[in-house]
């Protein structure tokens, strides 16, 4: 008998002509039965998750260590440790460690010393974490904790943080609430520069560590912090110089997995998500330089160095980037969890996910859907940003040089290679309309024996060695990820008194900008960037990072301090490579 789930032996015979019109509508019908099966089985992808997709694990609750963790869980529920944690909090914040984009070398530059205010700081707030850790200061002020394990064959831990805040503009203070390094407490959010980004994570990792040592516990396998000094500020004297101890003292892929600052959960289409960065951008800043000669305004050229930049940056922005969503990658991953997942995202567009996989049409139909978006479509495309302009010194002399800087993020499928033969070819017709010769990162695109006007170059900004995308790290079937994933899920439960594997969903992704972990690429090929904070679009949850308002939730801090808690546990008990 034929059925959809046995359709049975079919035996083909050469027709009859007597048979001819009985075996084209036998045909038909057969056709028709396909069809119908294939569409039901279409509506069956459309109506719910399927188990291949955006698979989910289990909420991960430590096993060995249940007893200590249901204590702490209890513990974290107290209005007494509440305000420890407020305490914690409130007193980095208001210890200011702003790092400029400018700061010379450590020990040439006095602007660095305020950090070592920070360092007595956590002496004094977490003399547990300094009694029992082993302590490397790293160009001064770089901080690298070990805590030693049992068991030393065992791959550590590592968790990363860093120490250094976004300047507050001198002109917007009057549009704080509280003060920007006041610490205030109003009974729900703790304000003040750094709450979030990232003392937030600083401090949750130290108030883990110190809690689990009040409670006498012992880990299994190494855990090491390494907290940087000039994240904001591309990491060069922090991270760069850390990167180079943590894999003196554990050697090249010596580590289990890293953890750093990053993404966070949020509600998307019905469902809340937490979204660990899988990978980061790209990233390069070019110098678009025009030089042409001085002279009196009275006697004006056509265009002055100001008008040919303005031309050649309107050039710019007029052809930004086409980007597209690629199979496998973090962002088509994120895509696929969405529709897997989120009962609230539109039908059709939930249809062309699943269907993407093996159907380019749907691909482009899929991104032509998701690219409404434009944080979506910033995340998968290469970017541009005119971010800096100057040029001129007076009003009545022809300006001899102008120039700006465009901030380039790079997609994962680019390279620092392809962006610079984009910008250099995208410029090439304007040195001719004006008479330019050209000069794009260190090589010759004009004859320079040609006489002209004037001349253009292209250049790294700042001397700044680009950022290529950073490698992805391994999901499909790869413990740490699981980990990861079942440590969130079993936080976000403990801390509401929920229960379920569907409370939360675990999603890759990529964060828009780059953290310390660029340095970090040597230690392991598990690294995430997620901070377990709730996302931006929680009302409870003000605007603030990295301008005025920054403040944190509290009831969110002490999650944090649950999640790394549990994050820590549950490493102990798992199997890494």
């Amino acid at each position: 008998m034929y059925t959809k789930e046995n359709p049975g032996p079919i035996s083909i015979q050469p027709p009859s002509r007597s048979s001819k019109k009985t075996a084209l509508f036998a045909l038909i019908a057969i056709l028709g039965l396909l069809a119908k099966w294939t569409w039901q089985s279409f509506d069956y992808i459309d109506d719910g998750p399927i188990s291949d997709v955006c698979p989910q694990v289990s909420a991960l609750i430590p096993e060995k260590n249940y007893e200590l963790w249901e204590g702490l869980r209890s513990t974290y529920s107290t209005d007494s440790f509440k305000s420890k944690a407020v305490n914690w909090l409130s007193g980095a914040v208001q210890v200011p460690t702003e790092s400029y984009d400018h700061f010379g070398p450590v020990g040439t530059d006095v602007r660095w010393e305020k950090f070592q205010a920070f360092h007595d700081y956590l002496l004094d707030a977490f003399p547990l974490v300094h009694a029992a850790l082993e302590l490397t200061k790293v160009n001064t002020y770089g901080l690298i904790f070990v805590w030693k394990g049992l068991d030393s064959a065992l791959k550590p831990l590592l968790l990363t943080a860093h120490q250094d805040v976004v300047p507050v503009e001198p002109s917007t203070v009057d549009q704080w609430i509280h003060p920007p390094f006041s610490g205030y407490y109003d009974g729900n959010f703790i304000w003040g520069r750094g709450s979030r980004d990232d003392k937030g994570g600083l401090i949750g990792i130290m108030s883990a560590i110190e809690t689990l040592l009040e409670n006498s516990y012992k880990p299994t396998r190494t855990v090491v912090l390494a907290f940087g000094f000039d994240e904001e500020c591309s990491g060069r004297y922090g991270a760069q110089t850390l990167a180079i101890e943590l894999e003196e003292m554990f050697g090249e892929n010596g580590y289990a997995m890293l953890v750093d600052e990053g993404s966070n959960y949020q509600e998307q289409f019905g469902r809340v998500i937490a979204s660990p960065a899988i990978a980061e951008r790209g990233y390069m800043d070019v110098r678009v330089e025009v030089n042409t000669p001085g002279g009196h305004s009275s006697l004006p050229p056509p265009h002055t160095s100001i008008g040919i930049l303005a031309q050649l940056l309107v050039k710019v922005e007029a052809n930004p980037f086409e980007g597209h969503l690629v199979r496998g990658s973090p962002m088509y991953r994120a895509a696929q969890c969405l529709a897997a997942h989120s009962p609230g995202l539109p039908k059709r567009l939930r249809k062309d996910i699943f269907r993407s996989e093996h159907s380019d049409k749907a691909l482009r139909s899929a991104e032509k859907q998701l690219f409404t978006s434009a944080s979506f479509r910033a995340l998968v495309s290469s970017t541009q940003a005119i971010d800096i302009i100057q040029g001129g010194v007076k009003a009545n002399a022809l300006p001899e040089q102008a120039w700006a800087i465009i901030n380039h993020r790079i997609s994962m499928e680019s390279s620092v290679h392809e962006i610079k033969s984009r910008d250099t070819d995208l410029l090439k017709s304007l040195t001719d309309t004006f008479n330019l010769s050209y000069v794009a990162f260190g090589a010759d695109i004009t004859d320079p024996t040609t006489p002209t006007y004037g001349s253009l170059s292209l250049s790294e900004a700042f001397g700044k060695k680009p950022l290529e995308p950073a490698p992805i790290t391994p999901v499909d079937d790869a413990a740490p990820f699981g980990l990861l994933s079942g440590t969130i899920k079993a936080v976000y439960n403990s801390h509401r008194g929920i229960e379920g594997d569907d409370t939360i969903i675990v999603s890759p992704g990529i964060i828009p900008g780059n953290t310390d972990t660029k340095y970090y690429w040597n230690l392991t090929p598990h690294i995430f960037r997620y901070g377990h904070n709730r996302g931006a679009g929680d009302r409870l949850l003000p605007v603030g990072v990295h301008t005025v308002n920054e403040a944190i939730y509290v009831d969110s801090f002490v999650e944090i301090i649950r999640y790394f808690t549990t994050l820590i546990l549950n490493a102990d008990e798992s199997i890494l490579l």
